[in-house]
């Protein structure tokens, strides 16, 4: 028999355990080329097209030559070890290690870049659809064509072929290291399952939940003004990254076995055929997946974590608006703003107006906010600078002369500068000081924070106060604009018209002019191509580890198929023995689903107030999809071990 005989006879006999590895080499390719073709696509032109995206596609595409790279190698190697007494048998014939690797070369190269071809296709005829799902998230008018892209061709086949070069690597050091021996033993080597859980593992298990809990606890004080100074955040935020990945660890080699031992002895040794089937074997294989499947959790809990960070900022994109910019229109210049009243009436589009002087003045604070010694604060809260605002210029609001109120808060200001309930402050002009007290924050908007000294709030003080520090203003300490105007169009349907006059007489080239449609609009964009970009890469991710523990059950299910043998022997029937593999699945996929998402959870609920107004139901949309696509591995893992039982007896 040739060698090319041999290679194809050889080919042909393995289809049944390459099926899976084939299937995740298309995914990957197609996922990749898809990913690519967006790249190079013409709307994704910096100076041409209407997404301002390629250099952040880019950045994707590296994230995703990472993930793809690792993934296909762990795929590879755990073929590789399923034919090892295959290899093993070659060797006993006579064939040199340089023909076996020269056959398994062969025949990856056959299914490799047939696989490519295949990936390729799909990639390119799901492309379209990608655009289309981008186009609809970033909200802009544009048309998703079927483009191909010989650019993303010629990448995508560099890409791969670098990765082919890597695997082959990775055969030939498996094939001259084993010996044959080896060889035979690679594919039925178990973990040792010991019966009685250590001291050390006790402790270990212990100290993971206790390193754990830290991390969480430490994360929820992260931006609750107990650490200001950004020395202190940068040292906090690397003690809750450390603690949480080596509570991680440690929960995976020593927790898990601990809990699961306690359940154990409180059934005093009598365990039902499912506890069996799950908890024994469970208690086990973690410990010695510690390693990877702390990499799967704390990669899951970052993508998690980061697409709901940025959905949380394209789902708040209209309120953050609302809260950036007062009215729909900001024009702090007052022949701008006649200009463009003046244009609207023109057109027939109804407004309202509101007109308000800027006065801003040194305010003390010291009697209002509480300052830890110890912390190193980026403002000196005795001489910060403060807009105050007339009392009859709103009217819902009347305060006393020795009172005032705030308004034009934000979310973020009261989580890293929370006020006392009451207390008293100095309004300081260049004169004279004038002492107030202070009655609460009000949620009102009236004027952009990027005119109030950067999102601080506005002091409502009576006429008669206003009056005095009018008159006694201190020159530096006002900013660059000393009036605001704020218009609101009276139909929305009439919006994007005047929207369109306020670009046309390029208001927006001005510096502190804003138009709310125009921020939401460019929020949206700029946090829906990052959600797009972590979501892709999250997908990819998720798909991934999702295969890996895939293919670990797989691997599990054959090692196992004797002891199914022999509980099928006593009298245990298919639903006994499934019954026990499905409650194995929940645990195995499980505990890390739910791991992750709990180290998210906090991650996110620690700073989310930075980058909208809404938590919970963009975090939980996000958590919920996470969870249905990982099930699915999960699902297939039952399905897997549901043929292997039956085929054991």
């Amino acid at each position: 028999m040739s060698i090319n005989q041999l290679i194809f006879r050889n080919l042909k006999k393995n289809l049944k355990n390459y099926y899976l590895y084939v299937f995740a080499l298309i995914f990957s390719v197609a996922l990749y080329f898809a990913f690519v073709t967006l790249q190079f696509d013409p709307a994704m032109d910096e100076t041409e097209g209407s997404i301002k995206g390629a250099a952040a596609l880019k950045t994707g595409a590296a994230g995703m030559i990472a993930i793809i790279t690792v993934f296909l190698i762990y795929a590879n190697n755990l073929f590789i070890k399923r034919r090892s007494k295959e290899i093993g048998l070659f060797q006993l014939v006579g064939l040199t290690k340089g023909k076996i690797f020269q056959i398994l070369s062969a025949e990856n190269l056959l299914l490799y870049f047939g696989s490519m071809v295949v990936g390729i296709f799909l990639g390119f005829a799901s492309s379209k659809l990608l655009m289309m799902v981008l186009i609809k998230i970033l909200g802009i008018e544009a048309v998703a064509e079927l483009r191909f892209s010989p650019e993303a061709l010629l990448q995508t086949v560099i890409v791969f072929a670098g990765i082919y070069l890597v695997i082959m690597l990775m055969n030939a050091l498996f094939i001259r290291k084993q010996r044959i021996l080896n060889l035979f033993q690679a594919s039925s080597k178990t973990e040792v399952k010991r019966l009685r859980i250590s001291a050390l593992e006790m402790i270990i298990g212990l100290l993971g939940i206790v390193f754990i809990g830290f991390g969480y606890y430490l994360s929820t004080k992260l931006f609750g003004g107990d650490f200001t100074g950004m020395n202190e955040l940068m040292i906090a935020m690397m003690v809750i990254l450390g603690t949480v990945i080596i509570g991680t660890y440690f929960f995976y080699k020593g927790s898990v076995s601990f809990i699961f031992n306690i359940i154990r002895k409180k059934s005093n040794g009598y365990l039902p055929i499912n506890k069996v089937m799950s908890l024994s074997s469970i208690m086990f294989r973690m410990k010695s997946n510690s390693i990877l499947l702390t990499v799967i959790t704390t990669v899951s809990a970052l993508a998690i974590g980061l697409l709901s960070l940025t959905y949380i900022s394209y789902y708040s994109a209209e309120k953050v608006a609302d809260q950036a910019v007062a009215h729909q229109f900001s024009i702090p210049h007052l022949e701008n703003a006649e200009l463009f009243i003046e244009a609207l009436e023109e057109e027939g589009i109804d407004y309202s107006k509101e007109e308000f002087d800027i006065l801003s003045v040194v305010i003390d604070l010291s009697d209002m906010v509480e300052l830890n010694d110890n912390v190193e604060y980026n403002f000196d809260p005795s001489v910060t600078s403060i807009v105050v605002m007339n009392d009859l210029w709103l009217e819902d609001i009347d305060v006393a002369p020795d009172k005032s109120v705030f308004v034009n808060s934000t979310e973020a200001m009261k989580q890293t500068l929370p006020f006392n309930d009451s207390g008293v402050f100095t309004l300081k002009g260049k004169s004279q000081e004038i002492e107030l007290e202070y009655l609460g924050v009000q949620e009102k908007r009236v004027m952009p924070l990027r005119l109030t000294n950067g999102g601080f709030p506005i002091a409502v003080v009576d006429d008669a106060v206003y009056q005095q520090l009018a008159v006694d203003k201190d020159p530096s300490v006002q900013g660059n604009f000393s009036v605001y105007v704020g218009i609101d169009i009276a139909d929305s349907g009439e919006l994007k018209k005047a929207n369109d006059i306020y670009k046309r007489l390029n208001l927006d080239e001005w510096v502190g002019h804003e138009s709310r449609l125009e921020v939401s609009t460019s929020q949206k964009q700029n946090m829906g191509l990052m959600m797009f970009l972590v979501g892709f890469l999250g997908l990819t991710f998720l798909v991934t580890s999702g295969y890996i523990l895939y293919f670990k059950q797989m691997d599990e299910s054959e090692e196992e198929n004797s002891s199914y043998t022999i509980l099928r022997k006593l009298g245990y029937t298919n639903g006994d023995l499934l019954n026990g593999i499905k409650i194995k699945q929940m645990f195995n996929f499980g505990i890390p689903l739910v791991v992750g998402l709990s180290h998210s959870y906090f991650a996110v609920k620690s700073g989310w107030f930075f980058f909208g107004t809404e938590l919970w139901t963009p975090m939980i949309i996000v958590m919920m999809l996470y969870t249905l696509l990982y099930s699915i591995f999960g699902i297939l893992s039952v399905l897997n071990y549901k043929k292997v039982i039956k085929e054991a007896l």
